[in-house]
């Protein structure tokens, strides 16, 4: 069943948002994005072959490796198709990337079924109504600044940046601050590519 508001209403300065929702995100283990919309603007070119061509924020592929290392799985559940998202999940090592999905719950439950993970170590990046039908199985609903006023209404963190423009990246700082990842990657810095 949906929540009718947010877990901390919109109005929440951010730091006491983030404050706020620290032990939660110390249990996550599973970070699942979206792709379109989260991980891209939500535009799609097409090339001169009809191959759909989107743009991928580096910043967030720097996300997905820090996460990586830190032992969180981060996956990819998309409704849309094309090879670019496969593209970057393999660049990326992403095992778990899961495209034309169109019951995203049943996906999602799947997923957490196959990795043996709880709903309360689960958080789900999504940016348009068609994600809220995940809200019931994931501990954290997480959306870019641009997302659906729909979905924001119910998203437990509405991020500062927007899809396609490190709205991940901001997240996983988050998580990994919360976790004690993240100081280690600043004073060490990370040793992959994005």
């Amino acid at each position: 069943r949906c929540r009718e508001q947010p877990l901390i209403p919109p109005a929440f300065p951010h730091f006491l948002r983030r404050r706020l929702l620290s032990p939660r995100l110390r249990r996550i283990r599973l970070v699942v994005c979206d792709v379109d919309g989260v991980l891209t603007d939500g535009g799609l070119s097409y090339d001169e072959d009809g191959t759909v061509v989107k743009r991928f924020d580096v910043r967030d592929g720097l996300a997905v490796r820090m996460l990586q290392q830190a032992g969180i799985t981060v996956a990819l559940l998309s409704g849309g198709r094309g090879g670019a998202t496969e593209q970057r999940a393999r660049h990326l090592d992403i095992h778990h990337c899961r495209v034309g999905v169109s019951n995203k719950r049943a996906g999602l439950e799947e997923l957490r079924h196959e990795l043996a993970m709880g709903r309360e170590q689960t958080a789900f990046l999504g940016d348009d109504l068609n994600d809220l039908v995940v809200r019931p199985a994931t501990g954290l609903l997480i959306t870019p600044a641009d997302a659906a006023p729909g979905l924001c209404r119910q998203a437990d963190w509405v991020l500062r940046r927007r899809g396609g423009d490190g709205a991940l990246r901001e997240f996983s700082d988050a998580l990994l601050a919360s976790q004690g990842w993240m100081e280690g990657f600043e004073q060490s810095g990370v040793g992959t590519t994005n």
